[in-house]
């Protein structure tokens, strides 16, 4: 049996561990990324942790998978630049190689989650999958035959001309819409025009506006939420068909906190999905993610495999 270390990184924790060839999680250590930190204190972090989980695992592992954020250079293991972070030009792989004595791969965070939930969770066994994580932004990961397809950014095409101004600068993007941060300012705008709805109540119950707010409030019978539901994944359903006329994935794994709504979420939106799609074209199989952090923990180390 081969082993290999996955490095996930995120703007607040970093999660390790080794992953057996199966996809299978051996061990794991987690820390605090410390993004305020110079690079190269945040990667002697990394390397610390990885070697904690070696040692939890007692197994040598064949090579190290990472997956982060940001611009990547996957070629020479060089994150570009990270605006979360700060990380510039940083030479995490050939860093990473020297330190632990094995090869280093480096992807993209999104590419890394959607080869974990191919591997070992919902589009286990499909020949081609696409993963969206609804999340602050709009993360997107594709896979085809075990691999993943680096470039595949997709939160940023545009799916209403004119429309929302993007935190690229753009207008109209799948993100300002679709992502948890686009639900929550449609909620926040229906709120506003009904401040004595349901929506308003559990807000100020919750003291917050949230990704589940509007499910909360639809579920009790609000309309105005039904209404806001309806129009988000009339927007996902334009952004989701444009994927499968251009790519037709076997499977669409919708992740992030808003796939979380399971199926209040993705009953209707397949629905909508089968009337924007091109006319013959099969539906995909749309369902939730299953392996939450995992996913990308498992999918660095499976980047090393392959």
């Amino acid at each position: 049996m081969k082993y290999y270390a996955g490095i996930d990184i995120g703007g607040t924790n970093i999660k390790t561990g080794i992953v057996n060839e199966l996809g299978e999680i051996i061990s794991e250590h987690s820390i605090p990324t410390g993004a305020d930190r110079p690079q190269e204190v945040v990667l002697q972090d990394i390397i610390y942790s990885v070697k904690e989980s070696i040692t939890k695992a007692n197994v040598t592992p064949s090579a190290v998978g990472m997956g982060s954020p940001g611009l990547i250079d996957s070629k020479n293991g060089f994150v570009i630049y990270n605006n979360n972070l700060n990380w510039n030009n940083f030479a995490i792989g050939p860093t990473m190689t020297e330190a632990l004595g094995v090869p280093a791969v480096l992807e993209n965070d999104a590419d890394a989650a959607a080869l974990g939930e191919v591997v070992a969770g919902c589009a286990e066994g499909a020949r081609s999958a696409m993963i969206i994580t609804l999340g602050t932004g709009v993360g997107s990961g594709y896979v085809v035959d075990g691999r993943i397809v680096r470039g595949c950014e997709f939160g940023h095409m545009v799916i209403h001309h004119g429309g929302r101004k993007c935190t690229c600068g753009r207008s109209g993007c799948f993100e300002a819409y679709c992502s948890a941060t686009g639900l929550i300012n449609m909620t926040k705008e229906a709120i506003a025009e009904n401040p004595g709805g349901i929506m308003a109540k559990i807000a100020d119950i919750e003291g917050t506006v949230s990704g589940h707010t509007v499910f909360d409030a639809a579920q009790e019978g609000d309309e105005n939420a039904v209404n806001v539901i309806d129009t988000y994944t009339e927007y996902l359903a334009c952004g989701l068909a444009n994927l499968i006329n251009g790519l037709q994935p076997e499977v669409i794994g919708i992740g992030g906190g808003i796939g979380k709504q399971g199926e209040r979420l993705l009953a209707p939106l397949r629905s909508k999905v089968q009337r924007e799609i091109y006319k013959g074209l099969a539906l995909p199989r749309i369902v939730s993610c299953t392996l939450g952090y995992k996913a990308g923990l498992i999918g660095a180390a499976m980047a090393a495999k392959v």
